[in-house]
């Protein structure tokens, strides 16, 4: 495939070494503050959004890795050039409503997560499936904790928030989450509480407990780089240009959609 990279920070480095090592090209890498030098791939720099479809350079799609705020208009503008995006920033998620049906009326295609980690993925499913187990034991309550480097944009994380929509989805017992420290009064019992850690350069650890007078059972994912986050990213990228059906997908997707292909 030939891609283009939008955001050429620590995470689009990495992407770009992830595509490079897969067999792809990288034709583009926009970014208006990257630092005046080649990229690693050879690409094209671009300091200005949105790109022409000259400019463009006719990629099969497009890599996004910016911040909250720039995401939703640079998926749209993406879309607008009748490209597909994958898109792996966090924190935009109020408008993802919009953006979605921006992407289906010019029939394209978006594929959004808030990890792309395969680890993190699995982790998904291993924590909802003992949520769902454990859901009949009232003795066991829930809570959970993130950590991560103090740079990070976003609190809670994006997989925090995604993994306690999948726990709520599966718990009758729980319906609701409190984000940060509880402040002023006692948590009522259908609440799970989730808390959020920010030093030093952890890349990402993400905890589920399950604790009881007797015992606690712990769920943990722990990672050790971004790399796995670049490589699922690029992973997401071939399932969404249909790499194995020969069929390029339209519509929006998550990757939970890859995971469920991958595991069939």
């Amino acid at each position: 495939m030939n891609i283009a990279l939008i955001g050429y920070g620590k995470m689009g480095k990495m992407v770009e070494t992830a595509v490079l090592s897969r067999g792809h090209k990288i034709t583009l890498v926009i970014d208006p503050f990257a630092p005046d030098v080649q990229p690693l791939s050879g690409a094209v720099l671009l300091r200005s959004f949105p790109p022409t479809a000259d400019d463009a350079g006719n990629p099969d799609l497009f890599i996004e890795y910016t911040v909250p705020k720039t995401a939703p208009d640079n998926i749209k503008a993406v879309a607008a050039l009748g490209k597909n995006v994958v898109c792996g920033t966090t924190g935009w998620n109020e408008e993802l409503q919009e953006v979605s049906a921006a992407v289906k009326k010019a029939g394209t295609a978006l594929l959004w997560s808030s990890n792309f980690s395969l680890g993190v993925n699995l982790f998904y499913r291993i924590a909802s499936y003992a949520a769902a187990m454990v859901d009949p034991f009232a003795e066991y309550d829930v809570g959970g904790v993130e950590t991560h480097h103090r740079k990070k944009a976003d609190s809670p994380s994006g997989t925090a928030r995604t993994l306690m929509e999948q726990i709520l989805a599966v718990m009758r017992r729980k319906n609701k989450v409190l984000w940060g420290e509880p402040v002023g009064e006692k948590l009522s019992e259908d609440t799970v509480h989730f808390a959020s850690q920010r030093y030093g350069s952890i890349p990402g650890r993400h905890s589920l407990f399950f604790d009881s007078p007797a015992d606690t059972i712990e769920i943990t994912h722990t990672a050790r780089s971004r790399e796995g986050f670049a490589s699922g990213t690029v992973v997401a990228a071939e399932w969404l240009a249909g790499s194995g059906s020969g069929e390029e997908r339209q519509g929006v997707f998550t990757m939970d959609d890859v995971l469920k292909d991958m595991l069939s």
